[in-house]
């Protein structure tokens, strides 16, 4: 059997375990999926008529078609904590360990779980874009090329940010330590455009809001889903997804073939 066909059939394999250990065990995928959905029922039914007096008044339905691209961009921040504990669990666990000593393509432990939490970062998404369905967003102007921008643009920060989730769960110690490593993935999207116009924040603090690596890719989305004005910002979010992507893979390899002490 060629290397290719080893490669692909242990990738395979290792994609199908983790799937079903996230069937089994689902409660992780739940509690992470109510973060995003409770902060979009919140911002619409709560904040939703005060903050929508600063993207041009247009009440609370404006507001949805806002925030909703946002949150879904959050959602992928947070459902690949789950990558993160579940790999610092593997991991402190040594099932790892026992995976290195297998007679199995290496790099298909690490394949497998990132193409896993990959579908299980779309599957919460689209889930979570039901939600902003159910509660009025509606999406203006986009066709069919704008839909598959859309989910490229969906599919590949959920690719980088799983690699990003998978290092931090290798280099972590327990669970608790990988899922508090993780917690940035939540907040960056906090302050960013998802809940206000960069231009309502204070002078000082745009510049970072502005250029960290989820502000681009929601208002890419934005644009795509409601026909706003992209920009730079197409480019700007394939670049950091792409550093980001290749970051989070060098992170997870080299740890994954250094030596267990």
């Amino acid at each position: 059997m060629s290397t290719l066909s080893l490669a692909v059939r242990d990738s395979a394999t290792m994609l199908r375990r983790n799937l079903l250990h996230a069937r089994r065990y689902p409660s992780l995928t739940l509690n992470l999926l109510l973060t995003p959905i409770m902060l979009l029922l919140l911002f619409v039914y709560i904040f939703g008529g005060a903050m929508s007096g600063g993207i041009g008044g247009g009440g609370r339905s404006e507001y949805i078609a806002y925030i909703v691209p946002g949150i879904l961009l959050m959602t992928v921040g947070s459902t690949v904590i789950g990558a993160a504990v579940s790999v610092a669990t593997d991991m402190n666990e040594g099932i790892i360990a026992r995976f290195r000593t297998m007679a199995i393509h290496r790099g298909s432990v690490l394949i497998g779980r990132v193409i896993g939490s990959v579908l299980q970062t779309v599957a919460s998404v689209v889930l979570v874009g039901a939600v902003g369905v159910a509660i009025g967003f509606r999406s203006t102007g986009a066709g069919v090329l704008e839909w598959f921008a859309a989910f490229g643009l969906v599919a590949l920060y959920a690719l980088a940010l799983t690699w990003i989730a998978v290092g931090m769960g290798m280099a972590s110690p327990n669970a608790e330590a990988a899922s508090n490593s993780a917690t940035p993935l939540i907040l960056l999207p906090l302050i960013s455009s998802a809940f206000t116009p960069i231009d309502s924040m204070p002078g000082w603090f745009q510049p970072i809001a502005q250029y960290q690596p989820f502000t681009p890719a929601i208002e890419t989305l934005r644009g795509l889903l409601l026909g706003t004005e992209i920009g730079y910002n197409g480019w700007l979010a394939v670049a950091w997804s792409l550093g980001l992507a290749a970051l989070g893979y060098r992170w997870s390899t080299a740890s994954f073939k250094r030596d267990p002490k």
